[in-house]
């Protein structure tokens, strides 16, 4: 099979998605309205709640919601099941599932005051489920936290190019969000000198490599930038949303852009063919089975729990007309596809099936492996399609490629930070200037535990399974929200149930696995796990099962 024409196949298909399946949601359940007014004009502070340009606001929702995985995620589909089990997740993922999610979110939070999802689900399910699910969904983010701290970290010490780049994109931002917010600079005009700067950044980052020392005051080089990260994500995470947070992550996505045209460029110009198998086996060479794990692994660029946070947390708060939240829901997520589907061409393209692992320059058993594992993976074989494109060599692809993702880690590091301050204020009332720094602190000195002390990895293998556990109960979420405003729920309801019964069916498959391996503690977190799911799912019994309860009668009266 060629490449180029699988991934036109597959685009084409998600276009179609967002412009049939997307309008038919919009219209259908969403039902815009430009005439009210959304939480970023009714509680404008300036710092959380403020107008977003539409450009910027898709900017800094995309990015944050990217981050490494429609990256990692797809390798590994591919490696463990073949290029088109992957592919078609992706595809029919995103847009049934995923983007509905996404967009659904943000428009309940919008129409909630801009109240993250725990909180509305104390509207349609209670109190008691507001609280359960606000806790897990912070200690979730403080383990997100940690573990893109920790992987930005060690990318500053395996590529010391790319530390003037990601630390000068956050002073370009900065002077970028005063020019074009408080300055009436066009956007446009913008952008075109900002990108100018950040190419002068990577020429000066590539002659002048920050290489630290092995230790650095007691500490290895990976954790000092490590606690420079959570100093900074600190800082990030209080500053106002036009100075920092829109213009980076509009910056960001800008790149990614870049990168995303040089990529589909490099793989119009290679043509590649399909080296690795379409369907390797229903079970994986480790023993996971296709279903439910292939939806664990693969979870940005299909759907992904952590895209409800960020919805329902941060862009709800910046989005300025309701018209504007199916570009900024629906489309950043058939847009994350997209990357997706580059990545598989890459993985079953770019890089050389070879199931033996032997050491090779494009091995991709060796490159997921010994060779660096799926970030070096991705960077090796999107240098390699950019290398076919006149004025590029393999390592400019390379770097290109590393600087595009650590940019969109950067950008979730700060993100999750500022939507677990959100959910500390909503559970226990915390605000004001004096409270928004002590909730900040709090929740990084313990993600900085975890990432310091490496206690993160004893519990990141269940991190899939909690992300895809996050999409079911936002969605079940939803479902109630919408059997409150008189809406049909069966297009949230069947993707609620599907995601529910896989994450299930993966933390006891998982549960299984630890326990025999006699990893005790994963093996106890994935029993409760699995004991919250089926007590949200016990509390929406009636919604799930599309029964009209008294409950659910009192609800609809209520909206």
């Amino acid at each position: 099979m060629n490449a180029l024409l699988w991934a036109i196949i597959v685009v084409i298909w998600l276009i179609s998605g967002y412009k049939i399946y997307g309008r038919f949601i919009d219209q259908r359940l969403v039902e815009p309205d430009d005439h009210k007014q959304t939480p970023a004009h009714s509680k404008n502070d300036g710092v959380d709640y403020s107008p977003a340009k539409t450009s910027l606001l898709f900017g800094h929702h995309f990015s944050s919601i990217a981050g490494a995985g429609p990256i990692v995620g797809p390798l590994l589909g591919v490696m463990y099941f073949g290029w088109l089990a992957a592919s078609l997740w992706i595809a029919i993922g995103s847009v049934f599932i995923g983007a509905v999610h996404d967009y659904l979110s943000l428009m309940v939070s919008v129409r909630n005051g801009g109240s993250s999802i725990a909180d509305v689900a104390q509207l349609t399910l209670g109190k008691r489920s507001k609280t359960i699910f606000a806790v897990f969904l912070w200690l979730t983010l403080l383990l997100v936290i940690a573990i893109f701290g920790i992987v930005t970290a060690k990318t500053f010490v395996s590529q010391p190019e790319i530390v003037i780049p990601t630390f000068g994109l956050i002073f370009v931002a900065m002077v970028f969000g005063t020019l074009v917010y408080k300055r009436g600079v066009n956007i446009v005009v913008g952008t075109i000198v900002a990108i100018g700067m950040l190419a002068l950044l990577l020429y000066i980052g590539n002659k002048f490599p920050v290489i630290l020392p092995d230790k650095i005051l007691g500490m290895s080089s990976a954790i000092f930038w490590f606690w420079v990260l959570m100093i900074y994500a600190l800082f990030a995470s209080i500053l106002p949303v036009w100075f920092l947070l829109q213009p980076r992550d509009y910056l960001s996505t800008s790149m990614l852009f870049i990168g995303l045209g040089l990529g589909y460029l490099g793989l119009v110009l290679t043509r590649p063919v399909m080296n690795a198998p379409s369907f390797v086996s229903f079970t994986s060479a480790k023993g996971d089975p296709l279903w439910p794990m292939l939806m664990v692994i693969i979870a940005c660029g299909a759907v992904s729990g952590f895209h409800s946070l960020v919805s329902g947390g941060t862009s709800s708060k910046q989005l300025d007309k309701e018209r504007k939240g199916k570009i900024i829901g629906y489309g950043a997520m058939i847009t994350e596809a997209v990357l997706a589907i580059l990545v598989v061409t890459i993985a079953a393209g770019a890089l050389i099936w070879d199931p033996s692992a032997v050491k090779s320059e494009f091995g991709y058993q060796y490159l997921m492996g010994a060779g660096g594992g799926p970030i070096v993976a991705f960077a090796t074989g999107y240098g390699k399609f950019l290398s076919s494109i006149p004025g590029f060599t393999m390592v400019a692809g390379v770097f290109i490629g590393m600087l595009m993702l650590n940019a969109f880690v950067i950008t979730t590091l700060d993100t999750s930070t500022r939507l677990a301050r959100f959910l500390i204020g909503e559970l226990f009332g915390f605000k004001g200037l004096g409270n928004r720094w002590t909730a900040t602190i709090i929740t990084i000195l313990l993600a900085a535990y975890l990432g310091a002390s490496g206690s993160y990895s004893q519990i990141w293998p269940v991190f899939g399974a909690t992300n895809q556990l996050v999409a079911a109960l936002a969605l079940i979420v939803v479902s109630s929200y919408l059997v409150g405003i008189r809406k049909p729920r069966i297009y949230t309801v069947i993707p609620a149930i599907f995601m529910l019964v896989t994450t299930i069916a993966a933390l006891i498959y998982q549960m299984v696995g630890f326990f025999g391996e006699q990893q005790y503690v994963l093996g106890v977190l994935s029993i409760i796990l699995t004991l919250l799911a089926l007590f949200i799912a016990y509390e929406a019994r009636g919604i799930l099962l599309f029964i009209q309860s008294e409950k659910i009668k009192r609800l609809t009266e209520s909206h």
